[in-house]
């Protein structure tokens, strides 16, 4: 079923699978969260927060499905046949009836990440205030003593959290949806919006990285993480999904 901007709070599983990813992260040092308005992804930034405050953007809500919202694929097939098949051949470019597009959600994507990447960079240069509130699957923006890394996408060393603290390393967490994440994720790494369903999966409560140097664009990141879900496996299980 397409949930969609159906707004509907956690059920007891995702609030249990919300709380072990804030195990998870209770040690991270987050110096800001931005979530989506709607309820279940708030409620999961709530609980990663633990009382911190968190930023509502209106930008991070799911891919509108208009009147395919509710339905399953079955029954979509069997209103809309030609319209799906469009659909599924270029999601991009492709809007559900009285919907949104892949294209659209990508432009809401990339605003999001060129305001998060110039607020972070000004508030590593301590040149700014607090953040305008406004929305991943999740990013963290980082620098390394406002350089670019010499090797970029190689291995890098452990770094202790008072020492990325002290180079200027800020980390935004970003609480969205599936789609949303997925399209985001595309805009991030220059990859076509009309493959974000082919390209990336994305499972509830999972943990994807991204890293921004200095002076990179907003379609420049370095992936460090994609789809994490280790914190809701048990031992001797696949630590994905």
């Amino acid at each position: 079923m397409l949930g969609g901007q159906l707004d509907v709070p956690l059920l007891p599983r995702g609030r249990e699978e919300a709380e072990a990813l804030a195990r998870r992260l209770s040690g991270v040092r987050i110096d800001r969260i931005v979530s989506s308005p709607m309820l279940r992804a708030l409620e999961t930034a709530q609980t990663i927060a633990a009382g911190r405050p968190v930023e509502v953007d209106e930008r991070l809500r799911e891919l509108d499905y208009g009147r395919w919202e509710g339905l399953t694929y079955a029954e979509i097939d069997a209103q809309d046949p030609e319209l799906r098949a469009r659909w599924e051949h270029d999601p991009a470019a492709t809007h559900s009836p009285g919907g949104e597009s892949g294209d659209d959600v990508a432009a809401r994507a990339l605003n999001f990440l060129v305001d998060l990447i110039e607020a972070e960079e000004s508030a590593s240069n301590g040149t700014a205030g607090a953040p305008t509130a406004n929305t991943p699957t999740p990013g963290t923006p980082g620098t390394r003593d406002g350089r670019h890394s010499p090797d970029p996408g190689g291995s890098r060393a452990i770094v202790s959290e008072a020492q990325a603290e002290a180079e200027g390393e800020r980390r935004a967490l970003v609480v969205a949806h599936g789609t949303f994440d997925r399209i985001l994720l595309c805009v991030a790494l220059g990859i076509p919006v009309r493959d974000y369903r082919r390209r990336f999966l994305q499972d509830r409560v999972n943990l994807t990285v991204l890293r921004y140097e200095r002076g990179d664009p907003p379609d420049g990141a370095q992936l460090i993480l994609a789809n994490d879900v280790g914190h809701l496996r048990c031992p001797g299980e696949a630590p994905w999904g």
